[in-house]
């Protein structure tokens, strides 16, 4: 089915305290190819009894972990990013069977998963503290940094190998241990990463990999033993609420990146074609399956049918199909819920008197979740559109008339992580950046995430930043030392 380079990549069982095991009752759960709806592979279906072993593995790991130095913690990272880098096209070639996006991109995703590890490698030697001027002359205020402990994280099937990259990499260059639980959907690429950290010499219990069925069963385990001092999560806003809820009991640390729908604002003074460049940057990558991905488009009126025409001319360029083959633009989305959503929300949106403006043609004679790059005009501004995240690659264009009114429509959800605007007027942007409730705001441009920058959402859209110098301050605790002498 697949011709890896390195075929101990291939893993179809749980990681736990460096060792590759089955669930105890034997149980698999399948995978597969959402371009063809073919099963790629059966997995171990862990649940609570392994997930607590992995925890407790974890926890044993971490004192000594913690106590290598700074610099043994990056030579240890520093070499799995080799490894990664390494085995690049393998990596791309298990992420496209399990998720579904073109082989360029999961060359991509494996490129941009491996710069936060390349990028915590370094930064793990610059975890420092301070000394304060002391109230009184016979007294020394130190601050100093230590890791929070053992670190459970929840990543999603969209980017199966940079969402968990993103979290490891900090925990491990902060001191932490960790216990992952990936998609159900995408357990592949998690396993190939783990694999490659050991292969590196990360010891084992470091990083435990659970891969299972019953999220809510595991998902109770993380939250709720005492000896995982610290939950981060990448998923929707629901299920970020529940494990808010969760972690209550014992005041767990947590980071939540959570639902988007960022809205792309474009003005008369734009360059258009930069702004229909964007656009398709940021609208159809990963079909649609990302969480800053623009969902909204607000364009100004003047340039309105202008704007559409350059984007239907840029659309027609997109080819849909199974992501292994080489012209494929666009991917399947990753299951037929998701198709019947993003169906769903086209229909809304038409019956409230939007139109299709162009629709791909689909050519696919294969079993898989296709669904054809869409262009919505006149779309009402209080679709369900507008308020939930298409996940898919549907493009629906509102029109606006004053700066003001784009800023209030950009702001009307709950939700607040990515926004995106094109103008040339200095003094609209400065007014679009202070203005525009989200975490992060790409001006004239429509691709944003990196590993120097950091990521993350306000309002609804969770607590937290993942990446940059700010992204291992949340795997650290501070500790003030007051000395007297």
């Amino acid at each position: 089915m697949i011709n890896l380079m390195e075929p101990s990549l291939w893993r179809t069982q749980a990681f736990i305290n460096g060792v590759w095991c089955n669930a105890r009752a034997q149980k698999t759960f399948a995978v597969e190819n959402p371009a063809t709806g073919e099963i790629i592979a059966q997995v171990a279906d862990v649940g609570v009894a392994e997930t607590r072993e992995a925890i407790t593995a974890a926890a044993q790991a971490q004192l000594d972990w913690a106590q290598k130095t700074a610099a043994e913690r990056s030579q240890l990272l520093r070499s799995w990013f080799n490894l990664v880098m390494h085995h690049q096209e393998d990596l791309a070639q298990i992420l496209t069977l399990e998720q579904g996006k073109p082989l360029a991109e999961a060359r991509g995703e494996i490129a941009y998963g491996a710069s936060y590890i390349e990028w915590f490698a370094e930064e793990a030697k610059r975890i420092y503290g301070d000394v304060i001027a002391p109230p009184s002359a016979d007294q020394r205020i130190l601050v100093i940094k230590q890791p929070v402990g053992v670190v459970a994280a929840i990543t999603p099937w969209n980017f199966p190998c940079a969402m968990l990259a993103r979290k490891i990499a900090p925990a491990l260059a902060a001191g932490c241990t960790i216990v992952a639980k990936p998609a159900a959907e995408t357990p592949l690429s998690a396993l190939a990463l783990a694999f490659l950290a050991q292969q590196a010499g990360i010891p084992a219990g470091v990083i435990n990999v659970v891969t299972g069925t019953d999220s809510a069963a595991i998902g109770a385990e993380l939250t709720e033993n005492t000896l995982v001092r610290k939950l981060s999560f990448t998923g929707s806003t629901a299920v970020g609420k529940q494990l808010i809820q969760q972690c209550a009991a014992d005041v767990k640390r947590i980071t939540l990146e959570l639902g988007g729908n960022a809205p792309f604002i474009v003005f008369d003074d734009a360059d258009l074609d930069a702004a229909v460049a964007g656009a398709m940057a940021s609208k159809f990558r990963n079909a649609g399956q990302t969480c800053v991905c623009a969902n909204r488009f607000y364009v100004h009126r003047p340039v309105y049918a202008l704007f559409s025409e350059k984007l239907t001319l840029m659309m027609q360029s997109l080819l849909v199909g199974n992501g292994a083959e080489a012209n494929t633009t666009i991917g399947p989305l990753i299951s037929l819920k998701a198709i019947k959503k993003v169906q769903a929300l086209v229909d809304d949106a038409i019956a409230q008197g939007a139109r299709i403006a162009y629709q791909t043609k689909l050519e696919i004679t294969q079993q898989g979740y296709f669904y054809p790059p869409t262009l919505l005009l006149d779309v009402a501004a209080d679709s369900a559109l507008t308020q939930q995240e298409i996940f898919g690659p549907v493009a629906a264009l509102i029109p606006f008339d004053t700066e003001e009114d784009a800023i209030q429509l950009a702001n009307n959800t709950e939700v607040g992580l990515a926004a995106y605007c094109y103008t040339r007027d200095a003094k609209r942007i400065k007014n679009l950046s202070d203005k525009l409730e989200t975490g992060m705001v790409g001006i004239n441009t429509g691709l944003i995430s990196n590993a120097m920058a950091p990521f993350g959402g306000i309002k609804q859209s969770g607590w937290g930043r993942e990446g940059s110098h700010y992204g291992i301050d949340d795997y650290v605790n501070i500790k003030y030392l007051c000395e007297r002498f």
